[in-house]
């Protein structure tokens, strides 16, 4: 999500740390992870929220800043000092422009990916609660992200197994990229969500592309067909919620593989309408 428009409040924040969690190949596929010590003790976020950046723009330009929010992908702490600390994965965008071939970097990650350790930044927000936690502990959750849209559910998840140790509802991750993004969260066994793989209730599903590629599709339709049985079955219960974050193209071949599923588009959105009115459907999209 991006705007120049002014944000209600900025607050003054340092970078902590910024270390690289997907070495990239090329500029396009490198993912990092940064800490951001945020100089305010009342700043107060949560598991589901975003941060805006403030990244600087060209002196010439008609805007004082750019504007990009980050879904926070770590459970936030504090530092002796009662600094909030937020971490966010930031993946550096490097494009070609469609008519001329030129190379295009995106404005706020490759500002953050490179930024060092000790810098000054500012940030904005926190804002949104994209998905909440069930009331009730037996339901089930349908988590689908795409890339970095894999970061909201690290955090969610690991918000429910140890704030909620009276959960009992099953999970089901479906994560998908382009240059291997499983590596993420299973690397650092200590931290990451490789430490709920042994819950009776987890299961982790990769829709990886068939070669490390962004341009390679998402192996969506291969990670759900082998599973579209149950898949159904937990989406007829009235307590099983599917949240969705990820770019825009996700929301797109959701529907499309959810409308195979269920035979038609029609009954895929009327499905769809239902789950939207029982607040049992949420999603985090971004351009």
């Amino acid at each position: 999500m991006t705007s120049n428009k002014t944000p209600p409040q900025t607050f003054p924040a340092k970078l902590l740390a910024n270390k690289i969690r997907i070495e990239p190949t090329d500029d396009s596929n490198e993912i990092r992870e940064l800490v951001i010590e945020i100089d305010h003790a009342d700043f107060q976020c949560a598991a589901g929220q975003s941060i805006g950046v403030l990244a600087p723009l060209p002196q010439d330009s008609d805007e004082p800043f750019h504007l990009r929010w980050y879904s926070i992908a770590d459970i936030p702490g504090k530092d002796h000092h009662g600094r909030p600390n937020v971490t966010i994965c930031v993946r550096r965008v490097v494009t070609k422009h469609p008519i001329t071939g030129e190379t295009v970097r995106g404005l706020a990650s490759n500002y953050l990916c490179d930024l060092k350790p000790g810098s000054s930044l500012n940030v904005a927000g926190p804002k949104g609660i994209a998905f909440p936690i069930p009331t009730d502990p037996t339901a089930t959750l349908i988590l689908i992200g795409a890339g970095t849209g894999i970061a909201p559910f690290r955090v969610f998840i690991k918000t429910l197994h140890r704030k909620y140790p009276e959960w009992k509802g099953a999970i089901r991750l479906f994560y998908g990229s382009r240059t291997g993004l499983d590596t993420l969260y299973r690397n650092d066994p200590s931290e990451d969500l490789q430490q709920y793989f042994d819950e009776e209730t987890f299961k982790a599903f990769s829709a990886l592309s068939p070669e490390p590629n962004w341009a390679d599709p998402i192996a969506w339709d291969l990670a759900f067909s082998e599973r579209g049985n149950e898949i159904l079955s937990l989406i007829e219960k009235p307590n099983t919620y599917i949240y969705v974050a990820g770019r825009e193209e996700v929301r797109k071949n959701l529907d499309t593989l959810f409308s195979k599923l269920l035979g038609s588009e029609n009954r895929w959105n009327l499905m769809r309408q239902d789950l939207e009115k029982q607040n049992r459907w949420g999603e985090l999209v971004y351009g």
